[in-house]
């Protein structure tokens, strides 16, 4: 499998995450209705087992083709890859939450538009991650520019936006209303619909899956180079960020409520995407590798240490707040 040539574990893996999405979409989430905390953060733990569970079983698997030692060494990287992409996607949950406050989209639909915007963007990492790897492959330089590129977009997304006027102004969203007849209200979970004229129009859930898309395109740009600093066996890095991936619509009914109070929570993932591209640069050169154990401590470190920081900082305040309004 893990020399590239066992197509069969492709196919399987493949097999399982249509099975699990048929599940999720036609079974446990068929019928429009709001997604409680308590129901999402059972749906996050379930999905994080099952990443593991499939670590576990790359262990053996390589183990069993390549000697121990190897199989450790495959079963780190799918693990650091697979925290440092569901790490990373904590900032989509902070764009995810301005998007669908911004469409005013029903809690009801919420979980449908999430779910085929990841089942969109699974397509869309594999194209990345294909074409990321045979770039890399045929240029051996382009660890050096994509390396460059993390850390210029880690001390960019240090800088405050405001993502709510960038959607205002979002050339997606004006091209989609310049080609296509689109309603003013939702139709349910319809995506199309058609009016009593017979006309065809677009609703504005397709808007949205469509802007989401176009989001985890470009967080891809960012999430997928960190995964080559980690490995280059495309499918550890493919399988990683689909596990992620899967995990991350759940995670968003978990901590959309509370996700704006990790205030150092982006700054935390700056400094991973500046490390990943150091370690990117650093492995390039004639020297001895950062090993992976310590891109796992490292990434683990600055995640948790920023929610950390960030739940001080807002206990804090709160105890001051509450001293004022004694005094």
């Amino acid at each position: 499998m893990f020399d590239g040539h066992d197509y069969m574990a492709w196919i399987v893996f493949t097999v399982l995450i249509i099975g699990v999405l048929a599940l999720d979409l036609g079974l446990f989430h068929r019928k429009a209705r709001p997604i409680p905390v308590g129901e999402a953060v059972s749906t996050t733990a379930a999905y994080i087992a099952l990443a593991l569970c499939f670590n576990a079983w790359i262990y053996f698997q390589a183990s069993h083709e390549l000697g121990p030692i190897k199989g450790q060494e495959k079963a780190l990287q799918f693990l650091t890859a697979y925290f440092i992409e569901y790490a990373l996607s904590m900032d989509n949950i902070l764009v995810f939450v301005v998007i669908l406050s911004y469409f005013r989209v029903p809690p009801q639909f919420q979980m449908r538009v999430l779910l085929w915007g990841i089942i969109g963007a699974l397509f869309l990492r594999a194209v990345f991650i294909f074409a990321g790897l045979a770039l890399i492959d045929t240029f051996d330089w382009m660890v050096l520019v994509l390396g460059a590129f993390l850390i210029y977009t880690g001390f960019s997304t240090m800088r405050p936006s405001d993502e709510a006027a960038e959607l205002s102004e979002s050339r997606t969203i004006r091209l989609l209303r310049r080609v296509l007849p689109i309603t003013d209200e939702y139709h349910g979970q319809k995506f199309f619909t058609r009016q009593p004229s017979g006309k065809a129009f677009a609703t504005p859930l397709f808007v949205v899956l469509v802007v989401l898309n176009v989001t985890d395109v470009l967080f891809a740009l960012d999430s997928i180079p960190a995964a080559f600093a980690i490995t280059r066996d495309p499918f550890i890095v493919y399988t990683s960020n689909v596990f992620a991936i899967l995990g991350l619509r759940a995670l968003y009914f978990a901590l959309a409520g509370i996700i704006g109070k990790f205030r150092y929570l982006k700054f935390g993932l700056s400094l991973v995407l500046i490390f990943i591209g150091i370690k990117m640069i650093y492995n390039y050169l004639p020297w001895p590798d950062i090993p992976t154990v310590w891109a796992l401590a490292v990434t683990a470190g600055l995640i948790f240490g920023s929610i950390f920081a960030s739940l001080i900082a807002s206990r804090f305040e709160g105890a001051q707040e509450r001293s004022g309004r004694r005094d």
